[in-house]
């Protein structure tokens, strides 16, 4: 009940000194609000450009390892030694096979190949420059695909190569342009007629433009190496990779790296004191590299609202000292009825407190407004973490802002207080 008392009774304080002094108190507020209003806003657009950043990713899946001929990122002196990449033969179909009868520690399995600039047709209707995939069974379990109208493939279709396909939102509208269900109905690729037997539910643009299944056409593996070559040494083959899913319970997927590559170095005859000729990404690396460059944001947006702060803090500082000042007869009062210094000291670091608070709420406001100003693709949110932030940082201010007036009020004497004009 004190607690409480003495919350209300700091509320009502503070708010007779913004009725009382309304301009004084808001400019005084001012360094709070710029403050806040500078860190979280620049928080919120590196939160929001970094969640844009990742989703735009998320087409790499999650949890997985690619096996294939190009690393991902440089070696860890900095150096990406593609003169030794090239020279690595490409994941072949066999190297699939093994793999899938052989590894324990994988959830899902597939290889993949892709092929851009195809040109895809039915009738008179024709749509160029689509991404052909050729995928193998598991292929659903490493990447998302959300199959609207239809199925995927059935085993049979995949091992025996048939000519059936799975089209993007955007094929299915340009060669169907009437309404119609694609499904059931033939295309033509390569002069050779797929059966369409699904459809993939759209997925409209990225923030980063990174590739979506809109305009993907995608059909069985074995399909894909009838019209390509693929892992057969060609100079001219279309590589493909091998995406493996992990279990849950392997923490930072390690057992299946390490499986993988014991597996493939085994596959390929390679010897202990040999060097690995194939590179396990993860899109984990990539993720990694977006989010050391916005923790340097995340800096910046501190020390450019950090000294906003430091002004509005002597802002709130220089109010508390006034209202000191303006109630000294009043504290007397208090003391000489009996209020102990704590009950002095709380009531006016609550007020410090509150003042700043309502500074930084007014800065959360102001980043509010930023979240409705349309940015292209990107889309800026004001997460709650955002939020206790800023109201935490307020509070802080004003707790530290507060103290020493506060301090200097709880010990007064009584009599000089109460003699005070």
């Amino acid at each position: 009940m004190l607690v409480l008392r003495l919350i209300l009774e700091s509320f009502r304080f503070a708010w007779n000194a913004l009725k009382m002094n309304l301009l004084r108190t808001i400019l005084s507020l001012l360094g709070v609000t710029i403050g806040i209003f500078a860190i979280i806003s620049v928080f919120t657009l590196v939160d929001s450009l970094e969640k844009n950043i990742r989703e735009s990713f998320a087409f790499l899946g999650a949890g997985v390892i690619y096996v294939g001929k190009w690393p991902y990122t440089p070696d860890a002196s900095g150096v990406y030694r593609w003169w030794d990449f090239w020279r690595r033969p490409n994941t072949s179909y066999n190297e699939f096979k093994f793999l899938q009868e052989n590894l324990s520690s994988q959830s899902g399995i597939s290889i993949y190949a892709r092929r851009g600039g195809v040109t895809l047709k039915r009738g008179s209707n024709s749509l160029g420059d689509i991404t052909l995939i050729g995928a193998s069974t598991g292929y659903t379990d490493i990447f998302e695909t959300d199959i609207e109208m239809g199925r995927y493939f059935t085993v049979t279709e995949i091992e025996s190569g048939r000519n059936v396909a799975i089209i993007g939102s955007n094929l299915a509208s340009a060669l169907f342009p009437r309404g119609e269900s694609p499904v059931g109905k033939e295309v033509k690729l390569s002069s050779l007629k797929f059966t369409v037997v699904g459809v993939i539910k759209k997925e409209g643009e990225s923030f980063l433009g990174t590739p979506s299944n809109d305009d993907n056409c995608i059909i069985p593996y074995n399909s894909f190496r009838k019209i390509y070559q693929t892992g057969t040494g060609a100079w001219d083959e279309i590589e493909s990779n091998i995406g493996v899913k992990g279990m849950e319970n392997d923490v930072g997927l390690v057992e299946l790296e390490y499986e993988i590559t014991g597996l493939l170095r085994s596959k390929r005859g390679l010897k202990p004191k040999e060097k690995d000729n194939f590179a396990l990404n993860r899109p984990e690396a990539i993720a990694n590299a977006i989010g050391s460059v916005f923790d340097v944001f995340g800096i910046a947006g501190w020390i450019i609202g950090g000294f906003s702060i430091l002004v509005g803090g002597f802002g709130i500082a220089n109010i508390m000292f006034v209202s000191v000042k303006e109630r000294t007869n009043i504290i007397g009062i208090q003391k000489s009825l009996g209020a102990k210094n704590y009950f002095i000291l709380f009531q006016f670091l609550f007020e410090s407190i509150f003042l700043s608070v309502i500074g930084g709420a007014a800065g959360l406001v102001l980043v509010v407004f930023i979240t409705f100003i349309p940015m292209g693709s990107m889309e800026v949110t004001l997460t709650l973490k955002n939020i206790v932030l800023g109201l935490g940082v307020s509070a802080a201010i004003g707790t530290v802002s507060g103290i020493i007036p506060a301090a200097l009020a709880a010990r007064l004497d009584p009599v000089i207080a109460i003699r005070s004009n």
